[in-house]
């Protein structure tokens, strides 16, 4: 083999290492790229679903109080109607007593 012809398979050889190396970075730094995407993409994730929870959260509480409220409401209607019910009954109840006590 001629000199000429070491010299252009070493040569070739030099490239061929080259490019090995060059495409072993590029691979690295394709992994670190997506990871660190990766990383960020659990970290929105993450982020959004606290907003979430703490919307859905506030959300509850406002139903909670809107329904206690109702509750109270409906609670204190019931009251003032049994005691104007009793208030009717009053008189009556009244009127029967004396009447057992005047008999007596």
């Amino acid at each position: 083999m001629s000199l000429e012809a070491i010299q252009k398979v070493t040569e070739a050889e030099q490239a061929a290492r080259e490019r090995r190396a060059e495409a072993a970075e590029e691979a690295k730094r394709i992994v670190a790229e997506a990871e660190r995407a990766g990383r960020q993409l659990v970290q929105d994730a993450r982020a959004k679903a606290e907003q979430e929870a703490k919307a859905m959260l506030a959300d509850a509480e406002v139903q909670a109080e809107k329904k206690a409220e109702q509750t109270l409401a409906d609670n204190s209607a019931r009251c003032e109607a049994l005691k104007q019910d009793a208030r009717k009954r009053l008189d009556k109840a009244a009127g029967l007593i004396v009447g057992r006590v005047g008999n007596s």
